[in-house]
């Protein structure tokens, strides 16, 4: 099953998929499927990779849940009141996975700098959260490790739970005791 944003099944089609398994939501839409729910919930952000399908697709955020657990994905997405809208609709979530990384400040609407990250979380009312989008390929002028190191300050100032976990690394994000690690450069502390 493919839950995607208005625009998308077209892709899909072309690319074999049964309009069966395709379902396409707007904003605010839900689904459930297989023991969880799927909002489509906004971001601020763009769609397109070429000069004439510019805003042809919507892009968003998704909110999953299960009996258990509560999940928040942002995408992309630069900062703004959606993000208290989602908190305020379905939060408290106990997982946020929030974008933090390729950003400049002349590009608001479409990433978000680190600590607008953290204020994202707490406008979702994120319990433990997971910094995304960064470290990987080269779109902005920071370093490799700038957002990370940001957002891990900011994140301090105000005794948020930031999980950073390696790449490929298993995490227990329900755990009580949850051990981060800057393995960005090479050190280990819990």
């Amino acid at each position: 099953m493919f839950l995607v944003p208005l625009g998308l099944a077209a892709h899909l089609q072309r690319w074999g998929v049964s309009d069966r398994q395709i379902v396409e939501l707007d904003w605010w839409d839900e689904r459930s499927f297989a023991g969880f729910k799927f909002v489509c919930t906004p971001a601020r952000h763009f769609s397109g990779r070429t000069l004439t399908d510019r805003f042809a697709t919507l892009w968003c955020s998704w909110v999953i849940e299960s009996r258990q657990t509560e999940l928040f994905f942002s995408g992309d997405s630069g900062y703004g009141p959606h993000f208290r809208q989602i908190g305020d609709n379905y939060g408290p979530f106990d997982l946020t996975l929030l974008e933090c990384g390729q950003y400049d400040p002349l590009w608001p609407n479409i990433h978000m700098l680190p600590e607008q990250t953290i204020q994202a979380n707490q406008d979702l009312r994120g319990k433990r959260m997971i910094p995304m989008h960064w470290g990987a390929f080269v779109l902005a002028f920071h370093s490799w490790t700038e957002p990370v190191e940001r957002v891990m300050a900011a994140g301090a100032k105000i005794g948020a739970t930031i999980i950073t976990p390696e790449l490929g690394e298993t995490v227990a994000f329900t755990s009580q005791h949850i051990a981060t690690h800057d393995w960005w450069n090479n050190k280990s502390s819990t």
